[in-house]
């Protein structure tokens, strides 16, 4: 996988680092502006530190500019762009035409475009690279072989023998979590149902609410929607994962892939990009390990989306997220943990390890708090001691097998 960048979600400064502990090469980011994730978003302030963090350790940190703007947007986006630009953000994310403009006459920011934009095609990419784009973000509806011809198409057209000195354009594409089941994220549910703008960052996700249907006739009376062979037909959608098909998207010309989950846990962030980036680096070898892996987060059914087929099975006749481990602490350093679940003594919990570290196991014997000893740990949020085998690291995390 060598040339291709594991790119993934940094709802805020925290989770930026976490991402790139466990693997990321890039983050994406909301900044305090403009983005379609209003409540994952890192001020100004943090989003220096984060530029000054990213570039200390040689990777990449792009904030998204996606909202779909109004006139009265530009004034301020303009500004905004401007001090993007001058702590030295590695790319802007836009979705909106006006907004590229905007960036490319008065910038010279990076540019990549959002998988808002519906981008399905190679002559729609084309002429996106030709507006200024560096990047194009597929949306999540393309085939496997149409991402490959729309790959082929660029090179051939801003190859490096047609005197493009930057190289040729790139292309990134989806490769884990939630889907929308609207077309590439454009949905107005939100709207019309708590006057929330999805399209400006504040989308409240009704379509993972429950749903039943009732007769015009039969008012209170409330049927359930079940599934049949032909599917739900209904909105919750399976969450997508693509960690056995890397290769093959890597041969059809994908540069990056990128990992949703801004609004997710540091847990998330953590298990996930650990469990690509092994991929990657080709430490999981079979679909099984890399399966089992991946379980270990907190996931709706999979899906492989639209990638091998576009009439693959997307939906869900219910909503509860599933996962074979669960998170019960962040390791402080020493034996000193946080809570997030509780454990008991004589309970066997992993350790998810950042950088090259192969997670261990290992059983409580003990389990203390300011010298007093307990059989249980249960208060979240609070600091234990623990008795682990393994000289724990600030930045690890607990978790263990949950029996079903």
């Amino acid at each position: 996988m060598k040339g291709v960048e594991l790119l993934a979600p940094g709802g805020d400064l925290n989770k930026l680092k976490v991402a790139f502990m466990y693997g990321a090469d890039a983050v994406y980011v909301g900044g305090s502006k403009f983005g379609l994730r209003a409540s994952a978003t890192v001020d100004e302030e943090n989003l220096k530190q984060a530029i000054e963090y990213a570039h200390a350790l040689g990777k990449k940190v792009y904030v998204t500019v996606n909202i779909f703007a109004r006139n009265n947007d530009f004034t301020e986006i303009t500004n905004y762009m401007k001090f993007l630009e001058s702590i030295n953000v590695d790319a802007i994310i836009v979705s909106d035409l006006g907004v590229l403009k905007i960036a490319r006459e008065n910038t010279g920011l990076e540019i990549h475009i959002s998988t808002q934009a519906n981008i399905l095609n190679k002559y729609t990419a084309e002429e996106y690279v030709r507006l200024g784009a560096r990047r194009i973000i597929l949306g999540r509806e393309c085939t496997l072989g149409e991402i490959a011809e729309i790959a082929q198409h660029l090179k051939k057209t801003f190859g490096v023998k047609q005197g493009n000195k930057q190289g040729l354009p790139e292309i990134e594409v989806f490769v884990h979590g939630a889907m929308c089941v609207s077309y590439s994220g454009r949905c107005l549910l939100s709207n019309l149902m708590v006057n929330r703008d999805a399209n400006r960052g504040e989308c409240a996700h009704p379509c993972r609410w429950k749903y039943s249907l009732v007769e015009e006739k039969r008012p209170g009376e409330y049927f359930p929607i079940s599934e049949d062979l032909n599917g739900t037909y209904i909105m919750n959608s399976r969450d997508l994962c693509l960690i056995n098909h890397l290769d093959k998207l890597k041969d059809a010309g994908v540069t990056s892939f990128k990992i949703e989950g801004r609004m997710k846990s540091e847990y998330y962030v953590a298990s996930v990009v650990k469990a690509y980036r092994q991929a990657m680096d080709g430490k999981l070898k079979t679909d099984k390990t890399r399966m089992d892996e991946i379980n270990k987060s907190y996931h709706r059914p999979w899906t492989t989306g639209f990638l091998l087929s576009e009439n693959n099975h997307l939906y869900l006749e219910r909503n509860e997220p599933s996962s074979s481990h669960e998170v019960v602490a962040t390791c402080l350093g020493g034996n000193s943990v946080e809570l997030k679940n509780a454990f008991n003594v004589g309970d066997e919990l992993e350790i998810l390890s950042f950088g090259k570290n192969h997670n261990k196991t290992f059983k409580v014997t003990e389990i203390t708090q300011v010298a007093e000893k307990f059989s249980r740990a249960n208060k979240a949020g609070e600091i234990y001691e623990i008795s682990c085998p393994y000289k724990l690291q600030s930045g690890e995390f607990l978790r263990k097998r949950i029996h079903h």
